[in-house]
């Protein structure tokens, strides 16, 4: 009986609800600060192929759309492709320094977007080439930023062989 009456005296029990408050104060200014340092999350863009076309010799003719269209003569040669494309953010403000890669039928182009979120994409050291007996074929674009998920259309550009 001596015990009994001694637990319920002793103060020092008051000591446990007031040290669990304390951490869980502690842990939430913890868990608010790293949440504060996290990254923002990322966006999509919106990557619009502004005009495409060719250059022969130092020319370039371009239309807008994506498709190209190249008679049978020329197609019997390598073609070197132009594209210009558009990179925003979802509010419609340039994506700038985005890395623009367009690949397919043997040929590659890169570059990044300027200030404007526009890339020229010129495959010169390699060139687009159609089969002998294939009538269009297709490339593919990706699109990488920080702060942005990658954007991989296939299919993108289209070139077509016309008789």
């Amino acid at each position: 009986m001596k015990n009994k009456k001694n637990l319920f005296q002793n103060d020092s029990a008051i000591e446990l609800p007031i040290n669990i408050v304390v951490m869980l104060v502690v842990g939430m200014v913890a868990l608010a600060a790293l949440i504060a340092i996290i990254p923002p999350p990322t966006k999509n863009m919106s990557v619009n192929i502004d005009e495409s076309g060719m250059k022969i010799g130092g020319t370039i003719s371009l239309k807008s759309g994506n498709t190209v269209i190249v008679d049978a003569l020329t197609a019997k040669n390598a073609l070197t492709l132009v594209v210009k494309t558009t990179v925003t953010d979802p509010d419609g403000n340039p994506v700038r320094d985005a890395n623009v890669v367009l690949r397919g039928l043997g040929g590659v182009a890169t570059n990044t977007t300027d200030i404007n979120g526009e890339a020229m994409l010129i495959t010169d050291t390699a060139q687009v080439k159609l089969g002998a007996n294939q009538n269009e074929g297709t490339m593919d674009l990706t699109i990488t930023a920080n702060g942005f998920y990658d954007y991989d259309k296939t299919d993108a550009v289209m070139i077509v062989k016309t008789k």
